[in-house]
């Protein structure tokens, strides 16, 4: 196979596939050489690049085609899609413990945060971006969870190594915080307020005192 068509045919992979592929069952199944592999995905990292509506990600030792977020709000003005649910602030502060301290068990999550974290640990795996990666070799045997792939996805790192400075997340994630409360006081603004009534049973009745 010519480089020219191991090109056309990694493209025609990522567009049918849609997820990510091993580039490792990519090298077996056509019984390639890994470094004839990787140049081809150099070219194509080259190619969808920059101002392109299409990017190539790699991550976990797979790589997939994914839309440029830089036009993300003129696509979902025309497609309008639905919305995933925006993360909690609790999602996101315990994505991010477990991010840095993985594996790390429910209780050592709510020993840092010092709350209770079961709702936000069943949030995060609806939204495949931590999973079970096994028991702690301790009384109970607690589950350990860890990031996903789909974690790696979402924040657009190819490795869990390159996570940003710890303190850099927590400032991010207090900027998430006022935007969602500044979001919720703009849809409260949006409503009047209706005036007191007196329920039709009371009416007529004298003497009615408020209790405020």
């Amino acid at each position: 196979m010519d480089l020219e068509d191991l090109d056309y045919v990694l493209e025609s992979l990522l567009l049918v596939s849609g997820n990510g592929i091993s580039v490792d069952e990519i090298t077996d199944t056509l019984g390639l050489q890994r470094s004839e592999v990787n140049d081809s995905i150099r070219r194509l990292k080259k190619k969808y690049s920059g101002k392109r509506g299409i990017l190539l990600l790699s991550y976990s030792n797979k790589i997939q085609f994914a839309s440029n977020p830089k036009y993300a709000e003129s696509v979902e003005s025309v497609l309008r899609p639905v919305r995933e649910k925006e993360l909690s602030s609790a999602a996101l502060e315990t994505v991010a413990i477990v991010a840095y301290r993985q594996p790390v068990t429910r209780l050592e999550i709510e020993q840092v945060r010092g709350v209770n974290s079961d709702y936000a640990i069943q949030v995060l795996q609806k939204h495949n971006l931590i999973e079970i990666k096994g028991r702690k070799d301790a009384v109970g045997k607690p589950l350990l969870f860890g990031t996903t792939d789909n974690f790696l996805k979402r924040f657009r790192i190819e490795d869990i190594n390159q996570l940003p400075d710890y303190e850099k997340l927590l400032e991010s994630i207090t900027v998430i915080e006022e935007s969602g409360r500044a979001q919720a006081a703009s849809i409260y603004n949006e409503f009047e307020i209706p005036p007191e009534q007196v329920p039709e049973f009371l009416d007529g009745e004298e003497n009615i005192e408020k209790i405020e």
